[in-house]
């Protein structure tokens, strides 16, 4: 699968990027419910590395053409 995130990047809720995700409101609640990607806190920020964004991705896909009926 591509990389969507540069893995040399450490990005933050409100960057457009993180719109795949939905709102940031979302993520606030997957963190509060310790779902989603892995983050990092720095003080009162929020931080995701690129690598833990594309690595929640891979783990997220799902290949119809191994689904049993």
């Amino acid at each position: 699968m591509a990389n969507i995130f540069d893995a040399d990047r450490m990005y933050f809720p409100e960057d457009p990027e993180m719109r795949v995700f939905g709102s940031i409101e979302k993520l606030a609640q997957w963190r509060h419910r310790n779902v989603g990607p892995a983050f990092i806190r720095i003080g009162r920020r929020i931080g995701y590395y690129g690598t833990d964004l594309n690595a929640y991705l891979s783990n997220q896909r799902t290949d119809p053409s191994t689904e049993v009926a």
